[in-house]
């Protein structure tokens, strides 16, 4: 079909042109749709351009007008999830009676057409976004939904075959052209340039969100185009014709394959690096797995996580999405690091992580087939263990410990909170906790993590001068212990109740006393050694989560499990060794008491107290 033929078809009128290539695509064999895409969505032209936006959205309308169309196609929608987006800062609700995860949300208007008033709920200010999760039976109860999702609405008729058969034609082209969009801007390698090209195709990525918003019909025919290998094959591999669009593809591959080449990888232990998602370079088959790249590469841009998370009341999709997720999972923490801006960021990746691994069923999953939790726990110690430096507990010629460094940006600026965020919602699901526990490897390579928060932040008295401000460090190195070792032990201790627990729990214990021993002998303590000699009794750490996770399972074992304390414990003389840093806490926070003013008291006690 020659351009002067298109030329021809576009006179027609955006309507006439629209119903022809409507009775062309009903046919079967579609031969004008192509060659007219073609024109609109030629590459050198801006892809907001106002005019190829709305022919774009009179085509997909076959020849009725779009607010027509869409009213049509909304009249098929099964309402089965609600699936509402939110950005940062927006109410939403959270129902502790109806939630199956602790990640639930409910939109404002789900909430009050639910009637939840009197149950356990509470109304929070979003900090990251979120979804809504009203008719999602895999993480609320079906008896909380509101009256317009699940079950409780009535079912629509089903949807002429030739409804959607522009749509489902036109899709890959209209995707395709938002990953070239991004390949052509990937090579300025900035946040701002990222941030004007996102910019520029603001027009864009909204009309697929309208196309998005006409309900699950037309979500199904994105959810074809991006999910189809084949179709990705079709579009982006050659060889491609002589034609001006034929070189311009062979151009916008060479981008892509720059982008993946630059794009950093993490490096994992040898034994690891077979796993799919620690690849050293990455792979990519459908459309949706190269939107997934380019939405890392680029910061993950609010218009472009809203759409992808728009999309998620298809289950297709769903899946899809998150196993390309959990692919790509491990280059987060390099992203987070080369950002200009890691708490926006941080923010948008949490968006998007919690709506997919609040599932259970969908996390337990990817554990078994893709090995989530090795991933998520080698990303953060990849993350952190490259800001250790030497320890300075007691003699620091002697100690051979290495631990985090709380001055460095990556803990002021809370860069690791996305990767224990996810740890923590995945924890939060009973199957995924039990596996976790049962893994000798996991559980070793999660100890060796909480080893390097041991010792941390070590405090130096000042009995010559006043320090009129802490440093910020201080508060890095609590809140670190907090988020990335206190939360995920209280995750896992509460899934222990029954006595069949008792040999997870131990092993939990004894990991504990195997690692707390290696970390005594390499601060250079031992029974022959007695620690803190007189001239290092003003250092001093307030950070021993080892010491914690021994005291918590220890307990759990014996008031849950009916286990006795005497077949877990070591012997009384390392028993000592282990009780000594400890009350050394206890003991700093009571001196300390007497010096400080009443309002700092409740502090100061309580970190006595955490242990």
């Amino acid at each position: 079909m020659s351009n002067s033929t298109v030329q021809v078809l576009m006179k027609k009128g955006k309507r006439g042109a629209a119903a022809y290539i409507h009775a062309d695509c009903a046919s079967g064999l579609p031969q004008h749709l192509g060659p007219l895409l073609d024109v609109l969505l030629n590459p050198s032209k801006a892809i907001d351009e106002w005019e190829t936006i709305d022919w774009c959205r009179w085509l997909l309308a076959g020849g009725r007008t779009p607010d027509e169309f869409s009213a049509v196609v909304r009249s098929y929608d099964k309402h089965d999830k609600c699936g509402l987006v939110w950005i940062p800062r927006v109410v939403a609700y959270r129902c502790r009676t109806c939630g199956i995860s602790p990640c639930m949300s409910i939109c404002r208007e789900c909430f009050h057409r639910g009637d939840h008033s009197t149950h356990d709920f509470n109304m929070f200010l979003s900090q990251a976004g979120g979804a809504c999760d009203c008719g999602d039976n895999s993480v609320m109860k079906e008896d909380g939904f509101c009256s317009n999702h699940g079950n409780k609405c009535p079912r629509p008729g089903s949807a002429p075959a030739e409804l959607l058969c522009v749509a489902e034609a036109m899709m890959p082209r209209l995707i395709l052209r938002l990953l070239q969009h991004f390949r052509e801007n990937s090579d300025g390698g900035s946040s701002d340039n990222y941030r004007v090209a996102v910019q520029e195709c603001e027009g864009y990525v909204q009309m697929l969100m309208e196309f998005n918003n006409m309900g699950d019909l037309m979500r199904s025919a994105m959810t074809k185009a991006l999910i189809n290998p084949q179709m990705y094959r079709n579009l982006v591999e050659g060889p491609f014709p002589e034609t001006e669009y034929g070189r311009y593809m062979a151009d916008s591959n060479r981008m892509y394959e720059r982008a993946l080449e630059s794009f950093p990888a993490p490096d994992p232990p040898d034994e690891f690096r077979h796993l799919p998602a620690l690849a050293p370079r990455l792979q990519h088959k459908t459309l949706l797995e190269e939107f997934i790249f380019w939405t890392f590469k680029y910061e993950f841009p609010q218009n472009v996580v809203c759409l992808l998370l728009n999309m998620l009341p298809d289950q297709d999709y769903k899946e899809n999405l998150t196993r390309t997720f959990v692919l790509h999972y491990a280059r987060i923490p390099l992203v987070l690091e080369g950002a200009a801006d890691p708490d926006t960021l941080s923010n948008r990746v949490v968006h998007m992580s919690v709506q997919l691994f609040s599932n259970e069923a969908l996390a337990l999953h990817c554990v078994h087939q893709l090995h989530l939790l090795h991933v998520m726990v080698l990303s953060l110690r990849l993350m952190m263990g490259r800001i250790l430096v030497r320890n300075s507990l007691h003699e620091p010629a002697a100690n051979r410990h290495r631990v985090i460094d709380c001055t460095e940006r990556l803990m002021k600026e809370h860069c690791y909170w996305p990767l224990v965020s996810d740890f923590n919602n995945v924890l939060s699901h009973r199957s995924v906790a039990l596996l976790f526990l049962q893994d000798d490897a996991l559980v070793d390579m999660w100890f060796d993590f909480l080893a390097t928060l041991q010792g941390m932040n070590v405090n130096v008295r000042e009995t010559m001068g006043h320090i009129e401000f802490e440093p910020s460090s201080y508060y890095a190195a609590f809140s670190c212990e907090l988020e990335a070792a206190a939360y995920p032990m209280w995750s896992v201790v509460s899934h222990l109740h029954a006595p069949e627990h008792a040999p997870l729990a131990a092993r939990i214990v004894r990991a504990a006393l195997t690692h707390l021993g290696s970390w005594l002998t390499a601060v250079g303590v031992s029974a022959s050694r007695p620690p803190a000699p007189r001239a290092h009794a003003l250092h001093a750490s307030f950070h021993f989560p080892l010491h914690r996770y021994l005291a918590a399972f220890l307990c759990a074992a014996v008031r849950e499990m009916r286990v006795r304390a005497a077949d877990l414990l070591p012997p009384a003389d390392q028993l000592a060794l282990l009780a000594h840093h400890p009350l050394r806490v206890q003991v700093s926070a009571l001196k300390l008491y007497d010096y400080y003013p009443f309002m700092d008291k409740c502090v100061l006690l309580g970190i006595g107290h955490i242990f």
